[in-house]
């Protein structure tokens, strides 16, 4: 018997019936749904056009208009195309572009960070960028930290007043003032002719050529300072003396290129071994003869105020290939060796230590001298077995020549240590601390395995042993390879804004933070020297690889002042370091111990953030400089900038 569909429908438990009318309930959405899609297709196909062949070419063209529109846009962008800038309208009544028609760079349009509004400008603002003024005449060779009315506060003793001493923080600078040139000062001679002359209107002083008037030092002939190679050590000329000097020590060969001099009177010296592409770095204190380090420079010289007192001179250990003293009136049989001490720790693995005059060779020299030959002979046994006690080796002695030579290990030298009653061996980990820090009576220790530096020119693009070694974190010979090919980028692009780098105008360069060295390897081929500062607190201290690769440099703190005179260098090159001293100190003062040693002529190269870029140019225009903002080889959209000051355009005195 057939049931009925109401009794079926009774029959279906209540859960079953209940999911069959949920599927019932979704086909019926989907099915509206399609219809509702299949409607509104319906319609849009009424409305758009039949894509034909004509329709598909004419959207094809379009987009291939734009897209040649965007390209040409990149490839020739307006801010540093000069054809671009070219046919631009004239910009000198916009507000906030200006340009420097007195800049002769193909790069014309000046950047101009700075806000503009009308609101009004507090008080304080006006008096910070008042223009600071010249200080008085008598501070026109002022040096803060080896001023001569500050030295009676410290003791005599190891000519500690001679040392360099910074006025503090605290205390009372007095009014900021820029340091005045000399009434009539002139544009330095270039070089290479600058190494024989110099004006006297520039460093007018007459100290050393009347009381160096039998040694021939300098003479002043009318209006000019003439340098005829003399010396208290060389009654022959510094030429002479340096041949005989190559005689005995390998100059020619490569091996000795970094050498420093100490009291190194007028860098005569030093100057001569140029012609041996040796780098000197001249040292003398200000003493009363203050203005030798001044001759140095005006000379175009490598030279540095400093003397071998208390401190540790401002360098790495295993510097300098060579260290020389030519009657240098350095005591180095005094105060247990301490000073010898120091060249040792200076010098690398093989280094020559050169000394000339007294007490060497007495016999033939001592009525000379003034002294006794037993004075003489128990100074020189004196040093004889101090070297010995340093593990040094008599490498030779000709005439008033003496040279020692340092060991490239001390595997050979451990077992005598006690039998020579030697210095113990110093911290590895302060070998290189070198700022402020107290010299040691201790011998630096050499390295296990020593890998000995290329000889020059070959080691300024060789990677460094420090590198090698991986002594710094982070800094790979990958890192050290890219660096050099950056800074060779730069230094091009850098030409653009700062012309007759390759004839001499400038002389003496300061990179005031030179990180590996790129920037003056980058100029070695062009006639200038480089100053590498590396600030004493950076977080990769790479002075020690500066000096492996044949260059020279010194530690620095730039919230003080540098250790030199007033209007010494050319050009200046300053990376980062407004960033790195934002916080330390004032940056106007940072710009002003610039100001202070560059030349009224001279060019400044600074590098950094745009935020700080702004910050410095707002402050130099309290100096007068002639400056601008620029970009960086990097383009229009990354944040570093440069500020170019160029000087020698508008001199203000």
């Amino acid at each position: 018997m057939v049931q009925s569909s109401k009794s079926l429908t009774a029959w279906i438990p209540s859960d079953l019936s209940h999911k069959g009318e949920i599927k019932n309930s979704k086909r019926r959405k989907r099915e509206e749904g399609s219809g509702r899609r299949r409607t509104m297709w319906n319609i849009f196909s009424t409305i758009l056009p039949n894509p034909n062949r004509k329709t598909l070419a004419k959207l094809f063209l379009l987009s291939l208009l734009c897209l040649l529109s965007y390209l040409t846009g990149i490839y020739f962008p307006t801010a540093t195309s000069s054809s671009s800038t070219a046919a631009l309208p004239s910009c000198n009544s916009l507000p906030n572009l200006t340009r420097a028609s007195s800049f002769s760079s193909p790069y014309t349009i000046v950047l101009d960070f700075t806000p503009h509004h009308f609101l009004p400008i507090p008080e304080e603002v006006y008096n910070a960028s008042a223009i600071i003024p010249f200080c008085a005449s008598n501070f026109t060779n002022h040096c803060p930290c080896q001023d001569p009315k500050r030295e009676h506060q410290f003791r005599i003793g190891k000519m500690f007043h001679r040392e360099r001493h910074c006025p503090t923080r605290d205390e009372d600078r007095g009014e900021r003032c820029r340091i005045p040139r000399p009434v009539g000062y002139k544009t330095q001679f270039r070089w290479p002719e600058s190494r024989d002359r110099a004006w006297f209107a520039n460093v007018p002083s007459t100290r050393l050529s009347e009381s160096k008037k039998d040694q021939n030092w300098v003479r002043v002939e009318g209006n000019v300072l003439v340098f005829p190679g003399g010396g208290t050590s060389f009654p022959s000329g510094v030429k002479g003396y340096v041949e005989e000097m190559a005689s005995i020590v390998p100059l020619q060969n490569g091996e000795i290129r970094t050498a420093i001099d100490i009291g190194c009177g007028v860098a005569s010296f030093g100057g001569q071994l140029l012609d041996y592409n040796v780098l000197t770095l001249s040292v003398a204190p200000r003493d009363v003869h203050e203005a030798q380090v001044q001759f140095a420079l005006e000379r175009g010289l490598p030279a540095i105020l400093g003397v071998l007192s208390v401190t540790r001179l401002p360098h790495p250990s295993m510097s300098f290939d060579m260290a020389h003293c030519a009657r240098c009136l350095v005591h180095w049989r005094d105060h247990g060796g301490l000073y010898l001490m120091e060249m040792d720790r200076l010098l690398r693995p093989g280094g020559y230590w050169v000394l000339s005059g007294p007490p060497i060779n007495w016999k033939e020299f001592y009525e000379g001298w003034g002294r006794t030959p037993d004075d003489l002979n128990m100074e020189q046994d004196a040093i004889e077995k101090l070297a010995s006690r340093l593990c040094w080796e008599k490498f030779a002695e000709k005439g008033p020549i003496a040279v020692w030579r340092k060991p490239i290990s001390h595997a050979h030298c451990q077992n005598n240590s006690k039998l020579l009653k030697s210095p113990p061996f110093c911290n590895v980990k302060e070998l290189d601390v070198s700022w402020y820090k107290k010299m040691d009576t201790c011998i630096a220790p050499l390295p296990i395995t020593e890998q000995l530096l290329e000889r020059w020119p070959q080691r300024l693009t060789a990677t460094p042993p420090r590198i090698l070694n991986g002594d710094i974190e982070g800094i790979t010979a990958a890192t050290f390879i890219h660096d050099n090919e950056t800074w060779k980028k730069r230094l091009e692009y850098y030409e653009a804004y700062v012309h007759s780098l390759s004839a001499g105008k400038y002389r003496n360069i300061m990179d005031m933070n030179a990180g590996l060295g790129g920037f003056a390897a980058a100029l070695i081929e062009y006639p200038v020297w480089v100053m590498n500062v590396v600030p004493f607190d950076t977080k990769n201290d790479t002075l020690g690889i500066i000096f492996e690769r044949g260059l020279i440099g010194t530690y620095m703190d730039w919230c003080e002042a540098y250790s030199t005179y007033p209007r010494t260098y050319d050009l200046i090159h300053a990376d980062g370091i407004f960033s790195m001293y934002s916080h330390k100190c004032d940056i106007i003062d940072i710009l002003l111990e610039m100001d202070r040693i560059l030349r009224p002529e001279g060019v400044v190269i600074v590098r950094d953030h745009v935020d700080n870029v702004v910050k410095a140019k707002r402050a130099s225009e309290r100096l007068k400089w002639n400056c601008r903002i620029v970009h960086s080889e990097k383009g229009p959209f990354h944040p570093e900038k440069l500020l170019i000051v160029d000087n020698s355009i508008d001199v203000n005195v």
